[in-house]
């Protein structure tokens, strides 16, 4: 008895994958629930496991394949031993339906349009007879040559680039194709603007040294930055609700759940994971949420539910030395938090000049819907909640 494998739900709206590795070959055994080959998405990479024990005797979608959802991967034969397998026929040639005939435009007379007509098919060089003619007996509009004109065969593209033995050429992942047309489709879709501000990170390292070690005793997990940044960003959100709202269609949605995305660097690129309910979480659930995604980020282990949604987003570039920056949007959110590196300046307090431990924020909002004056509010009360954690504590 053989078992098909094939292509899981890969989640809402995705409907293809690619095949990116095998985990087993052709002829080796394989146990019930034991990984087979890993799909990967315009999300997320996700292994397929086996259904039954066995061995495998076919693969049908090779390492690249683009494979759609219900589709075949491969066989397994259920119990004995490995055989060797035998040389797959070439599967009969399927059929090719007969072209359908050209639709051949009804003629035209060209001699009899008007002028503007016939300069744009004389410049254009356009074959009068395949211009389908909308002018009273037959005559070509000004229109009509127009439109024939955009639907011209484009200019051949370039010649690709002569090999340097100095290069090397990759194929772009799904993932990474994925990120590019969302980050330039935010760019050509919101009126995308940042604003900044600074702010003293004092008081939060205190308070992260004074509690360090007891924290860390009593929930097993590091007293980090970003649990207090959610915290401050979350009473920064409940005042300011247009910079959680997002745009869909000729409305604005505007949402009464706090569902943070925390971006995180992979080694295949920028992923952002969802802190669902963090007003509802502490620091330490926070923080332990966080641990959890990053470990998942680095095995490839995370799932679609846990990148799907999200209000607002908070990006650390920090981490790798970033000072300043202008983080894109991810849509379809209006706002995006970029926290940078904390370095210390000389600053004035009061008549003083201090060295402080200082960051930089930057907020990039959508203009559509965030106007100036909530966006410079919001970074103002998130600099209050920081400087001042206590305000988080008391819900100020």
């Amino acid at each position: 008895m053989t078992t098909e494998i094939k292509v899981p739900t890969l989640g809402e709206s995705v409907t293809e994958a690619t095949v990116a590795r095998w985990l087993k070959k052709i002829g080796e055994a394989v146990k019930i629930d034991e990984p087979l080959v890993e799909l990967e998405t315009d999300k997320v990479t996700l292994e397929v496991n086996a259904a039954a024990a066995g061995v495998l005797t076919e693969i049908s979608a090779d390492e690249g394949a683009n494979v759609e959802v219900g589709g075949l991967l491969g066989m397994i034969a259920e119990g004995g031993a490995a055989a060797a397998p035998a040389k797959a026929a070439a599967p009969a040639p399927k059929p090719v339906a007969a072209a359908p005939a050209p639709t051949v435009a009804a003629p035209s007379d060209l001699d009899r349009s008007g002028p503007a007509a016939r300069k744009i098919v004389d410049e254009q060089k356009l074959d009068a007879t395949t211009i389908p003619a909308t002018g009273k007996d037959g005559r070509i509009t000004k229109g009509d040559a127009l439109q024939a004109a955009a639907k011209q065969v484009p200019a051949a593209p370039a010649a690709p680039r002569s090999a340097d033995p100095r290069e090397q050429r990759v194929k772009m992942t799904r993932l990474r194709k994925r990120i590019a047309e969302r980050l330039k489709d935010a760019q050509n879709t919101a009126a995308m603007l940042t604003t900044f501000n600074e702010v003293d990170m004092s008081a939060v390292m205190a308070l992260r040294e004074t509690y360090r070690e007891s924290f860390e005793k009593k929930h097993g997990v590091r007293l980090g930055f970003m649990s207090l940044f959610v915290k401050a960003a979350i009473a920064a959100l409940k005042e300011l609700p247009a910079v959680n709202a997002e745009i869909d269609g000729d409305d604005i949605v505007y949402k009464n759940h706090y569902d943070i995305g925390v971006a995180v660097g992979t080694e295949n690129g920028l992923v952002v994971p969802v802190v669902r309910d963090a007003d509802k979480m502490g620091f330490a659930e926070i923080e332990k949420a966080i641990s959890a995604f990053g470990r998942k980020a680095r095995d490839g282990k995370l799932t679609l539910e846990d990148l799907s949604g999200g209000t607002f987003t908070i990006s650390n570039g920090g981490v790798y030395g970033s000072l300043l920056s202008t983080p894109i949007l991810n849509p379809p959110q209006s706002a995006i938090l970029g926290m940078h590196k904390t370095q210390k300046r000389p600053v004035v307090i009061g008549d003083k000049i201090e060295i402080r431990p200082m960051m930089y924020l930057a907020l990039s909002y959508d203009h559509r819907i965030i106007d100036g004056r909530e966006a410079v509010t919001f970074l103002v009360r998130l600099k209050e909640g920081i400087e001042d954690p206590q305000r988080l504590l008391i819900d100020l």
